[in-house]
């Protein structure tokens, strides 16, 4: 008999947010109840993603469930057996959880992707959300060639750059995943923005 763990129960529409992307959605709870363990959830976000290759179609989905005090994230992926693993069956997922205390999250960057932007409505912030998080695990380097201002000059001057947290990025389009799901990009941009605002390192 599989033992089975106790887990606390989500919030009504994050369950149903995970249950409207469909991917797994039993599994998908049942990883993030217990990466919760217990604490009441104040925002949250889920993304769902299908990409395409040569062999399969591959579905992935991305939790994030802000607290008072941590910022949760959760992965699930779809996987191919592997031949060595004593596990047998025809496919497999596999869920990972994170756990970032709020004082360590640095930097919440919105990219917003306004079409026609003579045409902007205020209010309206375009039609697609990227959403980049860092809490310092993955950081992005960015190098040009350094110079010194002198059009002329042909010596080396080095490189030059800026090193930019990046653990996660989630791009949110209105037009794939619909008006409500951009809108709740949106808003839980804003809370974690707010949370880690008042979060003192």
């Amino acid at each position: 008999m599989v033992s089975r763990a106790p887990q606390a129960m989500l919030p009504t529409t994050l369950t149903d947010d995970i249950v409207q992307a469909g991917y797994y959605p039993a599994l998908v709870a049942d990883v993030v109840s217990a990466a919760l363990a217990g604490e009441e959830v104040t925002a949250h976000l889920v993304h769902q993603e299908t990409t395409l290759d040569q062999e399969s179609v591959r579905r992935h989905i991305t939790v994030l469930a802000l607290t008072r005090g941590r910022l949760v994230i959760a992965h699930a992926d779809d996987h191919a057996p592997d031949p060595t693993s004593s596990i047998h069956a025809s496919s497999v997922a596999t869920a990972s959880t994170e756990c970032v205390p709020l004082s360590a999250v640095r930097g919440v960057m919105l990219t917003h992707v306004v079409p026609s932007p003579d045409e902007y409505v205020p209010g309206t912030l375009g039609r697609e959300l990227t959403l980049t998080l860092g809490w310092g695990t993955v950081a992005r380097l960015d190098l040009v060639p350094a110079t010194c201002g002198d059009p002329e000059c042909e010596a080396d001057h080095g490189y030059e750059g800026t090193v930019t947290g990046d653990d996660i990025s989630l791009r949110v389009s209105a037009d794939a995943e619909g008006e409500n799901v951009l809108s709740r990009a949106h808003a839980f941009a804003a809370a974690l923005s707010a949370a880690i605002g008042q979060t003192t390192p």
